[in-house]
C-alpha cells in the first residue's frame, strides 16, 4: 500500500501493458515508464521514454486510463497523414497474381484518460526514431512517414510495443509484370488491433499499372483474441471520407 496514496497501485506485468487500468497505475517496459499517482486532489501523470521526461496535472474525477497502439503519424508533431513501407527487396508480381504478405510497421502508443464523454487524449509516445520522405515530386508529392521493413511469408515475430505487424495482401489486377518497391497508405484509415503479444493490421494493395496501385485497410482483426484499439481520428471526432490511396507516382 502506497502511504502517500492510501490505494493500492497497479504494476503491469509483461503482457499488460495495453488496455483499460484503474488509477493509480505504474507500467515500465525496457525504454520507458508510465505512472499516474494521486496528489491531494489531483493526478499526476509522469512519463519517461529514451530520455524524454513529461509530467502532467491531471484533474478529473474518473479513475481509469487507457493505453493503446494509434496510428503511427503523431510524432514528433503531425506533419502528415500517409504512411511509406519501403521493402527490402523489391517483390517482383506476374499479371493476375494475388499474395497475402507481411510487413511491419513503426508503433506509435496512445495514453487516454476516460471522461464522462468518452476518452480524451493526453500524451503519445514511440521507441522508434521519425524518419520522412517525400512520394513522388516536390510538386504534385506528398511527404510521409517512412519505414522500411522486410517482406514476409509468414507473421514475424515482434516487439509490440515498438512493432507492429500488416497483413497484405497484394493483387496485380493489370497486364504485366510489375515490380513493388513500396506501398504508401493513408494513416486515418487505419484500423489497428492488439493482444498481449501483438499489434497488427490488415490492408490490400491493387496494382493498377506499372507504376500505380490503390492502397486501403481492413476492418477486422488479424487474431480473433485482438481487441480493436482507439484510433486518434475517432476520439478526436475527424471525418475520414477518403481512407484509400492512389499510387499515382510510382510503385
Amino acid at each position: 500500500m502506497d502511504k502517500e496514496q492510501g490505494q493500492q497501485r497497479t504494476y503491469s506485468k509483461a503482457g499488460s501493458f495495453y488496455g483499460r487500468h484503474n488509477l493509480p497505475v505504474s507500467l515500465s517496459r525496457e525504454g520507458f515508464s508510465i505512472s499516474i499517482d494521486q496528489v491531494g486532489d489531483t493526478w499526476l501523470y509522469q512519463r519517461e521514454c529514451d530520455g524524454d521526461r513529461v509530467e502532467k496535472k491531471l484533474l478529473t474525477s474518473i479513475n481509469m486510463v487507457l493505453i493503446n497502439p494509434v496510428e503511427p503519424l503523431n510524432r514528433p508533431k503531425e506533419i502528415t497523414s500517409y504512411l511509406l513501407v519501403e521493402f527490402e527487396r523489391p517483390l517482383m508480381i506476374e499479371p493476375g497474381v494475388k499474395r497475402r504478405i507481411f510487413v511491419t510497421f513503426p508503433i506509435e502508443i496512445g495514453v487516454f484518460m476516460s471522461s464522462k464523454r468518452g476518452f480524451e487524449i493526453i500524451d503519445i509516445l514511440t521507441m522508434q526514431k521519425q524518419k520522412f520522405t517525400l512520394y513522388g515530386n516536390p510538386r504534385t508529392g506528398v511527404i510521409c512517414k517512412y519505414w522500411k521493413s522486410s517482406i514476409h511469408a509468414t507473421e514475424p515475430q515482434v516487439d509490440p510495443i515498438r512493432q507492429g505487424v500488416m497483413r497484405l495482401n497484394v493483387s496485380n489486377v493489370s497486364d504485366h509484370w510489375v515490380e513493388v518497391t513500396r506501398a504508401v497508405f493513408n494513416a486515418f484509415g487505419m484500423k489497428l488491433f492488439y493482444s498481449t503479444d501483438l499489434v497488427a493490421m490488415k490492408a490490400t494493395m491493387k496494382i493498377l499499372g506499372k507504376y500505380m496501385a490503390e492502397t486501403d485497410f481492413s476492418n477486422s482483426p488479424l487474431r480473433k483474441d485482438m481487441t480493436n484499439s482507439l484510433e486518434l481520428y475517432t476520439s478526436r471526432k475527424l471525418i475520414v471520407t477518403a481512407p484509400k490511396f492512389i499510387m499515382e507516382q510510382g510503385i
